[in-house]
C-alpha cells in the first residue's frame, strides 16, 4: 500500500474542505512515534494536535480502555448513568484552580465544550454578548467560528456569525501589541460597541494555540478577571489545548494568580479518545434547567475510563515536571541555532508548549514560507511538525510528554539541520 494511492482515493472520496498536513497515512504508532503504510518511522512533534500528550497507546490508557470495552460501550449517561462519570468530574472539580466549589458536564470536542461554557455564562449572567480575542482559537461551530479570531481558513465563505460576539487584540509585544494597548482596546469597546452590563463572558487562552502559542502576561490575566468582576462578567478560561501538563503545570491558569470562573477542556483528557469537558462555580453551571446540557455521546463511558488513566500516568510519571526539562532542552537548542540564524525573532512557550518565530530577514516581516520550508524539510527527515499563528509564520512543538530521550535527541538534531539548510538554500 503507498501513501500516494491513497491520497488519489482521498481527493476522490473526501472534501477538500478537510485539510490536511502531511500525505502519510499512519499504519500504526508507539508514544512518540508513528509509523506510515509504507513502513517508514516518524518522530511526531504534533500528538494529533496536543491530544496524546501521555504518548500514542500509553499501556495504562489501553489497558483502561480494554476493561471499559469488557463492560460496556455506551448507555448514554443522561438515560443510564454510570460512576466513573460522576468520579472524573470530582477529579477535575478538586484539580482545577479556585478556591471554590466546581461542577462539571462532559462532552465531545473542544468546540461542544466551548458552545456549552457560553450557553452556561450566558444563562448564569442572563446577557448575551461575549468577547474574545484576536488570534484566539476555540472551534469550527458557528459560536466557535464566531469566537475565533483567525478569518483564514476557519470563516471564510461560512456567512455570517452568530451576533453579540466582540474581538479585542490580544498583548502580543513582539507585533507591538502591549499589555496596556489590549486593556485600552477594551475600554474603547465598553464606549463604542457594547454596553459591559450586556457582557456574560470574556473568554480568553491562556496561551493562544492556533494563534501563535503566544502566552498571555500575568498582569494581562489578573487585569481581565478585575473588570470581570468590576462589571459582573464570567471569565472562561479556553484550556483545550494548554491542558493536562502541557505547560509545566496540569492548567496553564495555574501559573497565574486568579482563577477562571469556567474552563474549557479536551483534547489530551482522555488521551486519543474522544472526551470534553467544562468546569465551573458550583452556582453557575447550576443555572441551566435539566436537560439544557448534554449530548448523546456526552461523557463517552470510553473516554472517561481513558482520561481517568491519563490523570494518573500525568501523576505517577510527573509529567508536568516533565514537561518543563523537555521544554527547556527544546528551547536550549533553538537558542543555539538562532546565534547564527537571524531569521528566527522568538522562542517561546512555557512547560513543553514551545514555539519558534520566523521573519524574512530582508523584509523585515513574518515568513510563513521559512517555517513551512522547515516544516517539509524535517518531515522528509521523519520529523512531524506544525505551524501555526495568524501569518503563519510559526512552528509550534506538542511531542509527547512522555518522549523518550534519545528520540527527543534525534528529533533536535533533525530540527537543527532542517532549520540550517533551509537557511543556507
Amino acid at each position: 500500500m503507498k501513501n500516494s494511492a491513497i491520497s488519489e482515493r482521498k481527493n476522490q472520496s473526501i472534501s477538500r474542505g478537510v485539510g490536511m498536513t502531511t500525505q502519510i497515512y499512519a499504519d500504526r504508532a508507539e508514544n512518540s512515534e508513528i509509523w506510515d503504510v509504507e513502513g517508514r518511522r516518524y518522530i511526531d512533534f504534533s500528538s494529533g494536535i496536543a491530544v496524546v500528550n501521555t504518548g500514542h497507546r500509553h499501556p495504562k490508557v489501553i489497558e483502561a480502555v480494554k476493561a471499559q470495552l469488557d463492560r460496556f460501550t455506551h448507555t448514554c449517561h443522561q438515560v443510564v448513568p454510570y460512576e466513573s462519570y460522576v468520579r472524573l468530574a470530582e477529579r477535575l472539580n478538586g484539580m482545577l484552580p479556585g478556591k471554590f466549589d466546581k461542577k462539571t458536564i462532559f462532552v465531545t470536542t473542544g468546540a461542544e465544550a466551548v458552545e456549552n461554557a457560553i450557553k452556561i455564562a450566558r444563562n448564569a449572567t442572563g446577557r448575551p454578548a461575549v468577547i474574545a480575542f484576536a488570534g484566539g482559537f476555540h472551534g469550527r461551530t458557528f459560536m466557535g467560528m464566531a469566537l475565533t479570531g483567525k478569518v483564514v481558513p476557519y470563516k471564510v465563505g461560512f456567512g455570517a456569525m452568530p451576533a453579540d460576539v466582540f474581538h479585542a487584540p490580544f498583548p502580543v509585544a513582539l507585533h507591538g501589541v502591549s499589555v496596556a494597548d489590549s486593556l485600552a482596546a477594551l475600554d474603547r469597546l465598553f464606549k463604542a460597541d457594547v454596553d459591559p452590563a450586556r457582557v456574560a463572558a470574556i473568554i480568553v487562552e491562556p496561551v493562544q494555540g492556533e494563534g501563535g502559542f503566544y502566552e498571555a502576561p500575568r498582569e494581562f490575566m489578573t487585569a481581565l478577571r478585575k473588570i470581570c468582576d468590576q462589571h459582573g462578567m464570567l471569565l472562561i478560561a479556553d484550556e483545550v489545548q494548554t491542558g493536562f501538563a502541557r505547560t509545566g503545570k496540569m492548567f496553564a491558569m495555574d501559573h497565574h494568580e486568579v482563577a477562571p470562573d469556567i474552563t474549557t477542556m479536551a483534547k489530551s483528557l482522555a488521551g486519543g479518545f474522544p472526551l470534553s469537558a467544562v468546569t465551573g462555580r458550583a452556582e453557575i453551571m447550576d443555572a441551566p434547567n435539566p436537560g439544557g446540557l448534554g449530548g448523546t455521546y456526552g461523557g463517552s463511558p470510553i473516554g472517561v475510563a481513558a482520561a481517568h488513566a491519563v490523570l494518573d500516568v500525568i501523576d505517577e510519571e510527573n509529567l508536568c515536571d516533565r514537561a518543563n526539562t523537555l521544554g527547556n532542552r527544546l528551547k536550549q537548542r533553538l537558542q543555539s541555532i538562532r546565534d547564527d540564524t537571524p531569521e528566527i525573532v522568538d522562542i517561546r512557550g512555557p512547560g513543553f508548549m514551545n514555539a519558534v518565530e520566523f521573519n524574512d530577514v530582508k523584509k523585515g516581516l513574518p515568513s510563513a514560507e521559512i517555517a513551512n520550508a522547515v516544516r517539509l524539510k524535517a518531515l522528509d527527515k521523519g520529523l512531524i511538525l506544525l505551524t501555526c499563528g495568524v501569518y503563519g509564520n510559526v512552528i509550534r512543538f506538542l511531542a509527547p510528554i512522555t518522549i523518550q530521550d534519545g528520540v527527543m535527541n534525534e528529533a533536535l538534531d533533525i530540527l537543527e539541520s532542517s532549520i540550517r539548510e533551509v537557511r543556507a538554500a
